[in-house]
């Protein structure tokens, strides 16, 4: 299919938002915030989950130290405030007296003591145990070189927590805020092991605590009523619904099913703001989506072969016809707008047009004895199943047709699709899409860190950036800092295990009856700041 024919064949394929026989929603459970929420989660353990449609679910249930505003921005969370040693190594967080559990039991000091501990204990298996690298001797407790109890946090009273880095962190409040930090009630963990995350069992510290939980059709959670703010917190009930189906889950919202949705099907953006107007909210994200290759496998493993595959991609056609323009084209890994950044480099070939380099494309992959004229060369796209997901990879797979790829595809739903990657199954080239947990380039570059099992899947390993990766986390000057990671992802763009497609833009489309939502950078939304009209 070329490429005019796939616009053609998507702009048809294009769902009509119909009339509803029945908008049984807000009408029969008035007080409930129905959230559309991307994907059933794959687990509600707050130390083992890695996906943003979870930790949206995880921002409601649990507080770390510090927490998300309505607007995006960090503000105290368990923890009322805290200090920094001059040398930014040693941080004290202070907690609320009024802290409670969503059984009443109050939130103390230990709990996030052992939340830590849990989260780096090589036995959780944690895949986010990297967001707490910067803490004292984590590292080596998350490969087992070190007893978990050497993790340098400490409990000195009930109400206070003092965490030891092994170097300044920019960005440490930030982590605090993330899944990965959150506290254990050690007592349900002690009583129900693995299973305490389920309904009944979990016992959280946010301003929701969890309902029920019915796969494929939605997680409720309700406002906790020891939370410290429980009369500040409007809305009374949420429920997270699955929209893997982009196209019906906009007929949902169509039929008052669906109060707000976190993406949209690209090719009827235009048509969603004729019909919903400013409900449908556009706004800048850190998010890169790209193409993770698995770099073990030949040929992919020629770095010759992954820039020509990267050359003949059309980002601007990806960006603007398959997208909608709610994308924005991927010349790095990193996007604009990081904190303590420089603007990021640029792959060779951004200034080419279309057909210079897919020119370029066949001479690497003739170089590399591959393409027209040399050995076929057949991949395999594996892709979590969305409207938008399908259309870019038919488009990608047109894109290698002239350097003579033969493309297969393989599509499962988003949780299957992450476990798989994460459990080491075999692949070719495999969707990956990353919305930065923090506004800074270490977390994007980190992804592809050689003993980063859980996100670089493709076993990329290059001594040279994780020295340079290492660099930088000893670096306190930040302009140095800034410049070292630079010189990282000038690796990386040359190495290209990873290619970029494309930079996010969050995408919401908000319903009537909802207030207080404020568009913002990390696309964080936490319920506890909205309510219903």
């Amino acid at each position: 299919m070329r490429r005019r024919d796939f616009l053609a064949a998507s702009g048809a394929a294009a769902v009509a938002a119909a009339a509803p026989a029945r908008a049984a929603g807000p009408r029969d459970r008035p007080h409930a915030y129905r959230r559309g929420n991307g994907a059933d989660p794959e687990t509600l353990d707050p130390h083992k989950t890695s996906t943003v449609p979870e930790a949206t679910i995880l921002l409601d249930l649990y507080e770390g130290l510090s927490a998300y505003g309505p607007d995006g921005n960090l503000v105290p969370g368990a923890a009322s405030g805290w200090t920094t040693s001059a040398d930014g190594l040693t941080w004290t967080f202070s907690l609320r007296p009024d802290g409670r559990w969503s059984n009443g039991d109050p939130v103390v000091a230990e709990d996030f003591v052992h939340g830590f501990r849990r989260m780096l204990d090589p036995a959780t298996g944690a895949k986010y145990a990297s967001v707490l690298a910067p803490i004292r001797n984590a590292d080596a407790v998350n490969r087992g070189a070190m007893p978990v109890d050497s993790v340098g946090v400490s409990a000195p009273d009930p109400l206070t927590v003092v965490i030891a880095l092994e170097q300044a962190t920019p960005y440490f409040v930030e982590l605090m805020a993330h899944q990965a930090s959150t506290p254990v009630h050690r007592p349900s963990l002690a009583r129900y092991g693995d299973a305490f995350t389920r309904p009944g069992n979990l016992v959280s510290n946010g301003a929701y605590r969890l309902q029920d939980f019915s796969p494929n059709d939605r997680i409720t959670a309700v406002r906790s009523p020891h939370y410290r703010e429980a009369a500040r917190v409007a809305i009374p009930q949420v429920e997270y619904i699955p929209t893997p189906d982009l196209a019906a889950a906009v007929r949902r919202f169509a039929a008052g099913e669906i109060d707000s949705l976190e993406d949209l099907p690209a090719d009827q953006v235009r048509a969603l703001r004729s019909r919903f107007g400013e409900g449908v909210i556009l706004n800048p994200a850190l998010g890169v989506l790209a193409l993770m290759v698995n770099v073990r496998k030949r040929p992919l493993d020629d770095a010759r072969v992954r820039r020509a595959l990267s050359l003949a991609l059309d980002r601007e056609f990806l960006a603007e016809a398959v997208w909608g323009e709610t994308m924005l084209p991927a010349y790095s890994l990193t996007p604009a707008g990081l904190d303590n950044a420089l603007p990021p480099p640029v792959m060779p070939g951004r200034d080419l047009s279309p057909l210079e380099r897919e020119d370029a494309a066949v001479a690497l992959l003739r170089e590399a004895g591959y393409g027209p004229g040399g050995r076929p060369l057949s991949v395999e796209l594996r892709y979590s199943i969305t409207d938008n997901n399908r259309n870019t990879m038919v488009a990608v797979a047109d894109m290698w047709r002239p350097l003579a790829v033969t493309t297969s595809f393989a599509a499962t739903d988003a949780k299957t699709h992450y476990a798989y990657l994460r459990d080491g199954g075999p692949f070719d080239i495999a969707r990956m899409s990353w919305l930065a947990d923090y506004a800074d380039p270490q977390n994007f570059l980190f992804l592809v860190e050689s003993g980063n099992d859980g996100f670089n899947s493709g076993r990329y390993a290059n001594p040279a950036y994780d020295a340079l990766m290492r660099e930088a986390a000893r670096e306190t000057d930040l302009a140095a800092r800034a410049r070292i990671l630079y010189r990282a992802e000038e690796l990386f763009l040359a190495d290209l295990p990873w290619i970029p497609l494309l930079h996010y833009r969050h995408k919401h489309l908000i319903g009537p009856r909802l207030r207080g939502f404020t568009p913002n950078l990390r696309g964080v939304s936490p319920t506890r700041w909205l309510s219903l009209a």
